[in-house]
C-alpha cells in the first residue's frame, strides 16, 4: 500500500487511513484476501500481502477472492513500472479470476489507465469527499493532505453494497453503462440493427 508519488517520498510508505480499511473490510465481508503492493506499516491486515520492495506483487499471483490495492503512485525506474500496471492488474484479477477488487487511485480521468482499464471496465466509482485524504505516512498520521483527489474503484458485481458502505465517504456512481458491448461491424444485413443501436 504504498502511494509514494516522486524521488522525494521515495523512503516513505503511504497508507491507507483507518476508516478507509475499516470501509474496505466492512465491503469484503471482513478480511481482505490480497493486498499485493503492501509495506510493514500497512493495518489492512490481508491474509496474503506482497510487501514493497521485497516483492513484486505485479510478478506474483492475483488469483484470490477479494483484493484491495493503494497502489504506489510514482513512476518505479527499477522495474519499469507506473500506476497504470497496477490498475491494468486489478482489471485482470477480476476479469480472469472474478476476483472482487477495490483501489485506492488518484482521480486522473484523462489518463490512459482510467480511460482503458476503469471506465468501461469497473463497475462503481467513490469519489471521496476528503479535499486532501490524509494517508498514513510511515504509519503515522502527520495531518498533511495528498496534493490530489483520490477515489475508491471497485471493479465486481455488487453495486449496491459498495454504494451501500462507501456512500458516506464521497460521491459513488455506478459506471456498469460504460462496459463495452462486443458487435460487429457494420455491413448491410446488420446496417439496421447497427442504427438501432445509437438510436436508444
Amino acid at each position: 500500500m504504498s502511494a509514494g508519488r516522486n524521488v522525494n517520498t521515495k523512503s516513505q510508505d503511504w497508507c491507507t487511513p483507518k476508516k478507509y480499511v475499516d470501509a474496505v473490510k466492512c465491503f469484503f465481508g471482513g478480511r481482505i484476501d490480497l493486498d499485493p503492493c503492501s509495506n510493514k506499516y500497512s493495518i489492512a491486515r490481508a491474509k496474503t500481502e506482497y510487501c514493497l520492495p521485497t516483492f513484486n506483487g505485479l510478478k506474483e499471483s492475483w488469483n484470490f477472492t477479494t483484493i484491495y490495492v493503494n497502489p504506489p503512485y510514482g513512476i518505479n525506474k527499477k522495474n519499469k513500472t507506473t500506476i497504470k500496471d497496477w490498475i491494468e492488474r486489478c482489471c485482470e484479477a477480476n476479469r480472469l479470476y472474478k476476483s472482487e477488487v477495490i483501489a485506492l487511485v488518484p482521480v486522473a480521468t484523462n489518463t490512459r489507465h482510467w480511460k482503458e482499464y476503469i471506465f468501461g471496465r469497473a463497475n462503481s466509482i467513490c469519489f471521496l469527499d476528503d479535499t486532501r485524504l490524509k494517508f498514513l505516512i510511515n504509519g503515522e498520521s502527520n495531518g498533511k493532505g495528498a496534493p490530489m483527489a483520490c477515489a475508491m474503484i471497485y471493479w465486481g458485481k455488487n453495486a449496491r453494497k459498495f454504494y451501500d458502505v462507501f456512500y458516506k465517504h464521497g460521491a459513488v456512481i455506478n459506471i456498469t453503462n460504460l462496459i463495452k458491448k462486443k458487435w460487429s461491424p457494420p455491413n448491410i444485413k446488420n446496417q439496421k440493427k447497427l442504427f438501432s443501436i445509437f438510436d436508444k
